[in-house]
Order: C-alpha cells, then sequence, then structure tokens
C-alpha cells in the first residue's frame, strides 16, 4: 500500500529542501522500500537537490510535445502509450528513489479524453512505490489537477511571521476538501527568534491549525545532518509508516 506526503506552501518557504531531506529520512529508514517524488512545484527545483536538470515532463507528454528515448512501440491503445511514456521520463537518483516532474497541469474542467487518461496513468504510477512525496505548486488543488489520490500526510510549510500564518490558513481552507481524512499540519521554517515563534504557535492554535514542527534558521549553508535530525523528530510525529 503507498503511503503519500504533499508538501504545500508559498514559493520560497522552503518546501524542495523539506521534501528532499524528508525522501532522505524515509530512504535510511526504510533501506528495501521504493520511493516516488513528483515535483508538482512549476520552479522545479527540487531536481536541483539531485545536481539535474529535468526537461521531460508529464506536461510534455499531454501536449504532445515529448521526445522519446527509443521509438514508439506499434499496437498501443492511448491508455498504454501514456503509460509508457511516463515510464520514459522517470529518472532514477538513487537507489530506490525515482523523481517525475509535472510542470504544468490541466484544470479538471478539462473535458478531454487525455485528462482522464492521464489521472488514471499517474495513479498507476504512484500504487507502483511504497512511498511518494509531492512538493507542490502552492496547495492541493492545483495536484488534485494533477492526479486525484488520496494524500495521507499533508505538510504546509510556512515563513515565521504573522503574514504568512494568514497565508497558511488561505492555502489551509484552499486544500481542506481534498485532504480528505488525511492529516494535516504546519511546520514553521527559518525560525530565528524564539518569542517569536511562541507568538505565531498563538496564531497557529486559534486558526485551529496543528504545528507539527519547528526549523531554525540557519545563517550559513543548511546542515544537511541537522536538518534531517529536526525533521526526524516531524517524521515521528506523522501518520506514516514508523519502521
Amino acid at each position: 500500500m503507498t503511503s503519500t506526503i504533499a508538501i504545500i506552501g508559498k514559493s520560497g518557504s522552503g518546501k524542495s529542501t523539506v521534501t528532499y531531506h524528508l525522501s532522505n529520512i524515509i530512504k535510511n529508514k526504510f533501506k528495501d522500500k521504493s520511493i516516488l517524488l513528483v515535483d508538482n512545484d512549476l520552479t522545479g527545483e527540487l531536481s536541483e537537490f539531485f545536481g539535474i536538470t529535468i526537461d521531460k515532463t508529464i506536461y510534455g507528454i499531454r501536449s504532445g510535445k515529448h521526445e522519446y528515448n527509443t521509438g514508439i512501440p506499434s499496437k498501443m491503445t492511448k491508455q498504454e502509450y501514456i503509460e509508457w511514456a511516463l515510464e520514459d521520463i522517470l529518472i532514477e537518483v538513487d537507489n530506490n528513489v525515482d523523481i517525475v516532474s509535472s510542470s504544468f497541469v490541466a484544470s479538471k474542467e478539462c473535458r478531454c479524453p487525455i485528462t482522464k487518461q492521464m489521472n488514471d496513468a499517474l495513479v498507476k504510477l504512484v500504487e507502483r512505490y511504497d512511498f511518494v512525496i509531492f512538493d507542490c505548486e502552492y496547495d492541493l488543488k492545483y495536484l488534485n489537477q494533477l492526479v486525484d489520490y488520496p494524500i495521507d500526510t499533508t505538510l504546509l510549510i510556512s515563513n515565521p511571521d504573522l503574514k504568512s500564518i494568514d497565508l497558511a490558513n488561505k492555502i489551509f481552507e484552499n486544500s481542506n476538501k481534498y485532504a480528505s481524512n488525511g492529516q494535516f499540519g504546519v511546520i514553521l521554517n527559518k525560525v530565528s527568534d524564539k518569542n517569536n515563534a511562541n507568538i505565531l504557535l498563538e496564531g497557529i492554535n486559534s486558526l485551529g491549525l496543528s504545528l507539527l514542527g519547528i526549523i531554525p534558521e540557519f545563517k550559513d549553508e543548511i546542515d544537511s545532518d541537522e536538518f534531517e535530525n529536526i525533521l526526524k523528530t516531524v517524521y515521528s510525529r506523522l501518520n506514516m509508516p514508523q519502521g
């Protein structure tokens, strides 16, 4: 059974950083499990953590602009063709860890057959993996436009100021109906003032949101070990397999 995590929030909040380090935690915790990273963020920054640039995307398949590595097999149905094309754009970035990038997505109001065909193909792809982490553009609505699949845990990454907390509440309201009955919590990122964190916690509680973790601001380059140690504590609070 596939366990799914969606990372949402405004641009610049640190979603891709959290996604990358969370995948490392899961990879090290469950060495025999498979992980799929879905870059649903238009910036495409997630691939940079692995030192690669992705130019073959799900949108490329949908729009007919994708160039294939091999010839297209004959006698395929359109559904089989889309599933085969998705295989072509998967990139292995580590043992048992693959990444795929969405780029632009289509509106659910689009009635063209490929919308359902792409969704069905992506559902099949997701269900092949033990863990799937979605690095989202903004909220769960944008992810739902890509693929309609249950999300077990949604992590909303927020900057440590009251304006960002207000925005987090709007993102939550936009995302809530797509979260089903899954876990939904906030991670405060880049926190430099503990007193301010207490004020922000009051704001988060007043909105009925759950704070799952606080990540401090790093003055220099992020210490990967320290960052992941903090994120391990966050992971222990998630409704996810714990080993």
